[in-house]
This record gives structure tokens, sequence and C-alpha cells, in this order.
């Protein structure tokens, strides 16, 4: 059952729950980074937002319309959109960076790496159109491999928000936290999973399944990002096989919530990731390190199989490359 406690969306198994997302409740994740902008504008003059050229499409453009005083253009320099903000933030300011995700961090990784995180310097680094649901665009344009080159940098936190609303509070809580950090939205329309008021606390994971009985849990998901709907999907179908599963929403991927992981991870004994992302290195890969470290168990991971994606519609490029339904059900089995 959904957890009551998570105050999740009422209606997302709306018209049975079909794996591709059926008739739910849709929005872009990108759209609640705009909306998170506005909000941390308005509470904190010191925001500041960068683009590379993509404003509208990483929506950044709510920002530049509300304070056009406190928004750069850039142009496609994506390395000068690193260095800039890194300056700002020395002088005080709390800099937004906000293009594609192949673009920055892919594009200006050394940058970020030399100007921001060894400064520790306090700017957020907002990558859009991560994951192969960017869709059409193709293999050029799908970050697949940026959750790992951001989690491995000194200093840097990262967020993986798992629906608008995630990734608007998201956004306003990285405004107000000190220090370098990396937001990752997907582009399409996905589920809308959480509400206004479901709890989000950066660097704590929030159970958003768990058995609707005193059967005991089987198998943790650990999720981040779009997928964290096939999940729920998954597990609301594994329970009436008499398969009970718990779902981790991971939205904070460094630092890692390990306390509930490892309190999940004993208490079923197996535990699977759901990330669209590379399986190496990703929320899976800092997953199995700290299972190694702490806890040994069974786990298997969902995610890009060491390979790239392709142009197609987003639905079908998740069902071909093995993050659809069937395949985290088969992989909890």
């Amino acid at each position: 059952m959904l957890n009551p406690e998570a105050k999740l969306n009422p209606k997302i198994f709306s018209s049975g729950g079909s794996a591709s997302g059926g008739d739910v409740e849709r929005a872009p994740i990108r759209n609640g980074y705009g909306e998170g902008l506005v909000v941390a504008g308005e509470y904190d003059s010191n925001v500041v937002v960068l683009s590379a050229d993509l404003t509208e499409s990483t929506r950044a453009e709510s920002f530049a319309k509300k304070f056009p005083k406190r928004f750069i253009e850039v142009g496609v320099a994506e390395q000068n959109l690193a260095t800039l903000a890194a300056g700002l933030a020395l002088a005080g300011k709390v800099p937004f960076i906000s293009s594609y995700a192949t673009f920055s961090p892919g594009r200006n990784w050394e940058q970020i790496r030399t100007t921001i995180a060894y400064n520790d310097a306090n700017v957020k680094i907002a990558g859009a159109h991560a994951g192969i649901s960017v869709g059409p665009d193709g293999a050029t344009h799908q970050a697949v491999e940026d959750i790992a080159t951001m989690r491995v940098m000194a200093n840097m936190r990262v967020f993986v928000p798992g629906d608008v609303h995630e990734a608007r509070k998201a956004t306003i809580a990285a405004a107000k936290l000190w220090g370098p950090t990396y937001l990752r939205f997907a582009r399409e329309k996905t589920p809308v999973i959480t509400t206004r008021e479901t709890p989000f606390m950066p660097g704590k994971a929030l159970v958003l399944w768990q058995p609707s009985s005193r059967k005991k849990p089987e198998c943790l998901m650990v999720g981040a990002g779009p997928l964290l709907y096939q999940a729920l999907v998954a597990a609301r179908d594994l329970e009436k096989e008499n398969i009970y599963t718990v779902v981790l929403d991971s939205h904070t991927v460094k630092p890692l919530d390990e306390a509930a992981i490892l309190l999940w991870a004993k208490k079923c004994g197996a535990v699977v990731s759901v990330e669209e992302h590379q399986v190496i290195g990703g929320l899976g890969g800092a997953i199995a390190e700290l299972l190694a470290k702490k806890a040994p168990t069974p786990m298997e991971f969902i995610g890009l199989q060491d390979t790239f994606g392709e142009s197609g519609k987003p639905e079908e490029l998740l069902e071909k490359y093995g993050m659809g339904v069937k395949d985290i059900k088969a992989a909890v089995k």
C-alpha cells in the first residue's frame, strides 16, 4: 500500500495505473525547477540565475521574467557558465546555472570541479533533459553518466527529484543549503506521485510503499527520479502475487540516507536499485558501496546496462533498455 505518512498523490493508480503512466496526472519535472527558482529568489535577494542559451527549455525563464536584473544569459558557453557562477558565489551570491545535463555538467565538468567544487563555491548546477526518456533527441542529448560524474566530486551534493513537486522542493532546499549542489531533471511529462504536502528533507529518504498487511517485505526497491512511478506499479503488481516489497525514494543520492537504506535492506534481505542512468556509478553503485561495507545484501540493478540510448519514444526506450515495470518485477523476483 502507499505509505499514508508520505501524503502521496491519491490518483497515482488512476485508470489502473499502467506501466506507461496511462491517465495519471503528469507534468515535466523541470517545471518544478522553474517554480522553485522564483520562490528561492523571493526568499533571498542573493539568488541569481545563469543560463547557457536554454532559458525556456530549462524553465529558468520564470526567474528571468520575475527578476530580470538577477538573470544572466551566458550563451552557448558552458565553461564560462560554470566559472562565472563560481566567481559570483565567492562574492556572496547564490548562483544557479541551467543547461542540458549533457552540456552542464557534461561539457564543463572540469570547470565545475576546479572552480566550483574545489573552492567549495556555493553554486547550484541544474542539469535538465537527463536520462534516455529525452527520447527523439537521441544518445548525444541523453545524459546517463551525470550522477556518477557528479557524486564522485568532493564537496558536491546530488539531488534527483522524482516529480514536479519534489523538484520544486529540492530547488528551494538547494538555495538554502550551503555548498555545490547538482539537481537532475527529466524532460518529458512524468507521473506526479507526490503532493505539495509530501515531506521533503535533504538527505532523508522517504518510504513510498510498504506491505498492506503484517506480511514481511522480501525486497527493498530504492529509486530516484521519474522511474519511481514504475517501481510503485511494480510493487502493487507484485503484492497481488504475494510478493511484498518496500519502495524507498532516495531523492538525495549524495549524501545517501545510509540509516534508512541499511534498516530496510536488513529487514528485507534483498535490494533492487531503480534509476534512469547507467547502472555503473549511479544510485545503485552508491547503494552497493554502502552495503558492501556495512551490510552485504543480494542486489539487482535497474538502469542502462553499459550502453548508449537511441532516438525513440520515451516509453519505448525505457522498455527496450530494461527499465520498465516488467523488468523491475523480474529483478525483484
